[in-house]
């Protein structure tokens, strides 16, 4: 039946683009980040420059 051609299509469409909503979501929500870990104190070097 060619008549209900296009509401396959869109069907097809909007689970595509659920599929690639979900991936991204959970590719952005799973992403685990461990921070590194900085040390308590920060070195501070002056230098003193001789023209």
């Amino acid at each position: 039946m060619p008549q209900m051609m296009p509401l396959s299509w869109m069907t097809l469409y909007f689970m595509f683009i659920i599929i690639i909503l979900t991936f991204s979501i959970m590719n952005y929500y799973l992403y685990i980040n461990k921070p590194k870990s900085y040390p308590k104190y920060i070195s501070i070097k002056k230098l003193n420059w001789k023209w």
